[in-house]
């Protein structure tokens, strides 16, 4: 049974959705606030946490940003619709998913699912199938056992989601994989994403081994094509 830690400032959503996770059969706790479920996340972590963007004290991006500096939680954030730049923000810091209010408790439980059926096929690969070679492409390390990325023997952080991705580039070096392609690997349940969740995961893993390198160049972008991996 999954633990699902929901946090936002409003009490309708809070129980309206606590109501309709735990009919599914998942536990929920519920916080308020960003700032008071920052420790309670960190010290006791659920299985995925769902932040609304819009709070006081805390708000859900900033809370991200600080959990992504301890714990590789899988994250589902909420924003209003018309906070497109949130929602790139929010993908940028590492979120897994996200979904637009006024939103389907129906479609919020089912992105729920996805990503917990994504973190849970990293872990079980892991646990299950120590046969799994490391991917060496140039400078790249991956160990899809252990999920551990290095660049240059330098260790990179990466969620589930930007791990898959990356994966599936860096398996056919050379090879330009469409976003379509790109979607079809990380979210294998039909669960609708659209072109700007893909490029926001793109910028991250980008941001994320620049911030080690530089001059890393090896994801690149074909404008109205896709990306491709580049091995040196």
């Amino acid at each position: 049974m999954a633990t699902i830690a929901l946090v936002d400032d409003d009490r309708n959503i809070l129980t309206s959705v606590s109501m309709a996770l735990r009919a599914e059969g998942f536990e929920v706790r519920t916080y308020n606030d960003g700032a008071a479920a920052l420790f309670a996340l960190i010290d006791e972590p659920p299985d995925l946490a769902v932040f609304d963007v819009k709070m006081p004290r805390m708000d859900g991006l900033e809370l991200l940003r600080r959990l992504r500096a301890k714990s590789k939680l899988p994250v589902i954030f909420l924003t209003s619709r018309d906070d497109e730049l949130d929602e790139v923000l929010g993908l940028q810091l590492g979120a897994d998913d996200y979904v637009r209010k006024p939103f389907s408790q129906r479609l919020l439980i089912e992105r729920i699912r996805a990503v917990l059926r994504r973190n849970n096929i990293a872990e079980n690969d892991a646990a299950e199938a120590p046969e799994l070679e490391v991917l060496q492409r140039g400078s790249l390390t991956m160990d899809q056992t252990r999920h551990q990325v290095l660049w240059k023997g330098t260790p990179v952080s990466l969620t589930v989601t930007e791990f898959i991705l990356l994966l599936t580039l860096a398996n056919r070096p050379g090879v330009v994989k469409s976003r379509d392609q790109l979607m079809d690997a990380a979210y294998t349940d039909q669960v609708y994403v659209d072109d700007r969740t893909i490029d926001s995961h793109i910028k991250r893993l980008r941001k994320k081994f620049r911030a080690h390198d530089p001059d890393f160049a090896s994801i690149e972008t074909l404008y109205g094509v896709g990306y491709r991996y580049n091995e040196v």
